[in-house]
This record gives C-alpha cells, structure tokens and sequence, in this order.
C-alpha cells in the first residue's frame, strides 16, 4: 500500500518546501478561475431552459438578463477585490463573517461555501461528460461511470500537490479560453456577413403579453437566477489568497479582474451567438456544441472544441479542490469540524479534505445519475448566500473604521450586497421545488453539526484539564491489578508474565476452557512454572470466550471500586498476512470491548514469529 501511495502522489515533501508551493498569477488563474470561466459552457442554456416554459418567443429576452448578471458579476468582482486585501489569510465570507458579524452567521457562510463546493465537482464533472456524450453519444449509457473515474482522477492530481496540479491544469484552462474566444470572433464574423437569424426583437415585442402576469416575470427572475450560475466560482480566489506567491493580496486581486473580464467576455459573447442563431436546448445535445457545430460544421474543429470544452468542465472542479480543503482546515483550526482536516498531508496539501470532498461529489453523482440540470437548481443558492454574508461583513468593518472609511467603497459594496441578497432570496423562491430545499435544509443541519464538534472538543478539553490538586494527585503512584488472558503456558505467556511483574505485584492469568478436564493439564503446568502468580479457569459450557471472561473482569471491576486494572493481552505478530487468517482474532474483539470501561488499561504484549 506504502508502494501504491509513493506511486500514485509521489514521495514526501518536508515542512520547509510550502514557501515554495506558491502559485504565480497564471497558473492560479487556472487554479481558481477554471469554475467559473468554465461556467460559460452551461450558464447560457440554463437561461433558456428556463425561458422555454414560455416559447421560443421570448428567447430574446436572454440577452438583457446576460447583461443583468455582467453588471452584477462587476459590482460583485469590486466587493471581493476588497476583501482580499482585508483578509489575506484567506477565508473568503466565512473569516468575514466570523470577524465582523457573529459566529453563527460565519457558520452559515461556511457550509454554504462547502455546498458550493462539493456542487461545483458534481455539476462541472457532469457537464464535462454531457458534452463528451454530445459528441459521441454512445457513451450516454456510461456516463455515471466516467463522471466517478474523473472524479477520483480529479482527487489523486490534488493530492499530488497544489503546484503539480496547476501545472497540469493550467494549459486546458487557456486552451478553453482561447478556443471560446475564437468561436465567439469565427461565430461574429459568420452573423456579421449572414444577418442576424435568430430570436430578433419583432418576436420579443410580440411575446410582451406572457409578462401581463406575473407568471411570466417569474419566469424570467427565475432564467435570471439559473443564468447566474455563471458566476459560482467567482468567490474562490478570496478562499485562497495564501497559495499566490507574495505580495499575495495584490496578485489574488489582479488575477481576479483577469477572470472577471474574460468570464464576461466569453458568457455574454456565447449568449449572443445563441440568440443570433436561433439555438434550442435539446436533448443530448448542449447549446455550446450547436453553437460549436454551426461555427465549425462537422469538421474536426468542432469534436476538437467539444473535446476541449469536455475537458474544461472537468478540470472545473479543481477549483473545489483548491478552495474546499484550504476553508474546511480554516474552520477546523476554529474546533467546528474534525482536526485531522487541518492537517497537511505528505504532499504539503490538505489531503483528509481532498478526500472528503471527492466522496462527497461522487455520492451526489451517483445519486442523480450525472444530471446536470438536476444539480444545477442546487448550485446557486450557496453561492449567493456567501456573497451576501461576505460583503455584509465588510460593510460592517469598513462602516467602524471611521479612519479609512471610503464613501465610494462602501457604497459599491452596499450595492453587491442588496443585489446579492436579491437574487439569494429569487433563487430560493424560483427553484425552491426544484431542489433549492435541499440546499435550504442542509445549511441550518451542517450549521447544527458544527456546533456540535465545537461543544464535543470544548467539553474534551474542559474534562482533560489538569489544574494543580488534581497534578498531585495522579503524582501518587498506585501500581495496578494486572490481569493476563491466556490459553496455555507458553513463550508468550512467560513473557506477559515478566513484563507484568515489574509494574505489579497483583498479578492474575485467567483462561476459559470448554472441558473440564482441561483445567487440571493447564493448573499442574502452571504450578510447575509461575506457583506465585494467582491462576483463575472459568469453565465455559457453551464454548464461549468473550461472555465469561468479560463477566469476569466486571466482577474484578466492582470490587476494586476504581482501582486501576490492566488487562495484559499476549499476542504472537505473524511474518505473513494471510497468516493472521489462520488464527482466531479474540484479543481484537475482547479489546474492542474493554475500550470503553473507564478505568481498565488494555495492554498488548507482541511476540514476534520468524516464520
């Protein structure tokens, strides 16, 4: 196993090396960009999916919600540029919110951020199979299998280390971005020189009487909120302002207008090609590739696009796998989740988070087989939530600096705040049946379990306190009972019985035997060797171990009213594994237990075979 680890993540790396473990803005652009500028394959068919409720008719309306969301993707990208200065330990909304606002409050932010999260690989895994199954649809049937292989694919880059993983993510990232980018000038040229064919205005003036009721707005608030999708992700840098290379605020902050502008270009410039050549949802067949397919025709440019956006969608989620385990550790370090997710792994990254993170996503894959849009309507209601949180808390901070209040600032950030807040509140209402529940459920659960690890760790640490009286106490040397579980006289015994003498001297072997006449055998044997050290033989009729002699060690229990006992278990370690098949395993459940009575130490004393 030791083998398969070093081959799979590579060899250790000391403690010093994290200085180095930096990322320059280009490669963190790819790091923690890859989410949302790859959210331009889906976040414009999500708009007309939801349209489609209305008729093709109204698809013209796509084009002013894209320009609502760039306006909000630009109110947003101001507000987190400055809590990236403000908070260059990384954190995002939750260190905001726990320093600003309350703890229940960071809380909430924190598991909305981990919902995005898991969601962010769940659904961008997804889409990277929708449109590899659009281009090669007799792949359709395996798609839950290869969005799990990617997955775990996914998990063991990430534990490889943060800058192995960049460097492998890096160049898909740009190759997406530039091939988008061509698409967008080849797919402009194309309506340039053969008019504009699609969903024209004439239609959209026509269809103004779906929005006489307010059916019809809601609607269209709900194409807004799923089109917002294009702007999950956009958080992520602020999470992970520790990994650029120094000064890293002032790098996380440029690298976050660099994918701000190429985010909007390329949304806003897919949703146009959309509308101005008429695209349709299908089934099967992702708006992005029918785009593609009319741009490059069937030509080996397009199954190279495909290919390319497939690859994207997939490397999408390491975006989580940047952000997940760095928030997750920041709130372990604060005693609400388990430590060990604090901790750094062999390869200088959190690798318990890493881990959790891919099991969870593979669970919510499996659970709605690969379905992109059953996944999506859970998509945004956290990302919202944690903008809102996370600027709330900056209002409040820069509102008590009277010193460097900026009016200009404040106000920008004010306004992300109630537009944020807005389409939080139209998300939960507009895909409430469609599974924004969940979301809305999970959030006050997860809050509930952080509350309850942070009281399961302060109780621990209240109860192993040492104040001064009790120090002296425990100074006072009390040697134990030693009891010695054994099944005959051996070199394993001998040896238990050598060892217990020099930590007590009330020392008892006790053995079950299943027929009576086996008591005399083994008491004349053990007179012969130990006659000073008390034998008990507990005849069992029923051939049972563990019942009598765990009754046994209650009854010893009782009488010593609290004293110490130590239960010194012998057991032989074989050379071979399949070994241990050979042999009954009744100090692992007499072990098992024993662990949980209060005041018995269980000892196990190893004797190792040659062969």
């Amino acid at each position: 196993m030791a083998s398969l680890k070093r081959l799979l993540i590579g060899s250790p790396m000391e403690t010093k090396r994290l200085k180095h473990e930096k990322l320059p803005k280009w490669k963190a652009l790819a790091v923690f960009s890859s989410d949302a500028l790859s959210s331009v394959a889906y976040a414009t068919e999500e708009i007309l999916l939801v349209l489609m409720l209305l008729g093709t008719s109204v698809f013209f309306y796509s084009l002013p919600i894209a320009l609502a969301i760039l306006g909000l993707l630009l109110i947003v990208t101001l507000s987190y540029r400055q809590i990236i200065y403000a908070f260059p330990s990384g954190g995002g909304a939750y260190v905001v919110a726990r320093d600003h606002l309350s703890t229940t409050t960071s809380l909430v932010a924190g598991a909305a951020l981990m919902i995005d999260y898991v969601l962010t690989v769940a659904v961008s895994i997804s889409s990277g199979v929708a449109a590899l199954t659009s281009a090669f649809p007799s792949l359709l049937s395996w798609k839950v299998e290869i969005a799990v292989a990617l997955v775990l694919l996914l998990m063991i880059l990430n534990l490889r280390g943060i800058t192995e993983s960049a460097t492998v993510f890096a160049y898909p990232t740009y190759l997406f971005v530039i091939s988008v980018l061509v698409l967008i000038v080849v797919g402009g040229w194309q309506l340039w020189h053969e008019g504009w064919h699609g969903f024209n205005y004439q239609e959209h003036a026509s269809s103004e009487h779906f929005f006489a009721s307010g059916y019809g707005t809601f609607i269209l608030l709900r194409a807004f909120a799923s089109g917002c999708s294009a702007m999950t992700g956009v958080e992520a840098i602020s999470n992970g302002v520790p990994s650029f290379r120094p000064d890293s605020s002032k790098n996380a902050a440029i690298t976050m207008g660099w994918m701000s502008v190429l985010l909007g270009t390329m949304f806003l410039g897919i949703t146009i090609l959309a509308a101005g050549f008429g695209v349709t949802p299908t089934d099967h067949k992702t708006v992005i590739s029918q785009i593609g397919h009319h741009v490059f025709g069937n030509s080996v440019f397009f199954y190279l696009f495909q290919m390319i956006t497939m690859l994207i969608l997939v490397l999408a989620a390491n975006t989580s796998f940047a952000g997940f385990p760095q928030l997750t550790s920041i709130v372990a370090n604060d005693r609400f989740l388990p430590r060990s997710l604090a901790a750094r792994g062999d390869r200088l990254v959190f690798s318990n988070g890493i881990i959790l993170l891919s099991v969870l996503a593979i669970i919510l894959i499996i659970v709605f087989r690969g379905e992109t849009h059953s996944l999506i309507p859970l998509y945004a209601v956290g990302v919202f939530l944690s903008f809102t949180i996370g600027q709330w808390g900056m209002v409040r901070k820069i509102w008590g600096d009277q010193e460097q209040r900026s009016a200009a600032t404040l106000a920008t950030i004010t306004i992300g705040m109630i537009v944020t807040g807005l389409v939080t509140m139209i998300t939960v209402i507009a895909k409430f049946t469609q599974g924004a529940w969940l979301v809305i459920i999970s959030i006050p659960l997860l809050v509930i379990m952080f509350y309850k690890i942070r009281a399961h760790y302060d109780k621990l640490g209240e109860q192993l306190k040492l104040d001064e009286q009790e120090w002296e106490h425990r100074e006072k040397i009390v040697k134990p009972k030693v009891i010695i579980p054994i099944s005959g006289v051996s070199k394993l015994v001998a040896q238990s019985v050598q060892y217990a003498r020099s930590i007590s001297d009330d020392i008892t072997a006790i053995s079950i035997v299943f027929h009576e006449e086996e008591e005399q055998k083994l008491r004349a044997k053990w007179e012969k060797f130990y006659p000073d050290v008390e034998l008990k033989v507990i005849y069992s009729p029923y051939r049972t171990i563990l019942s009598p002699m765990l009754d046994y060690i209650n009854q010893i229990e009782r009488e010593t009213e609290g004293a110490p006992i130590t239960i010194l278990m012998p057991q032989f370690i074989v050379k071979k594994w399949w070994h241990t098949l050979l042999h009954n395993q009744t100090a692992i459940f007499l072990r098992f237990f024993l662990i949980l009575k209060k005041d018995i130490v269980i000892a196990t004393m190893p004797y190792h075979l040659k062969e």
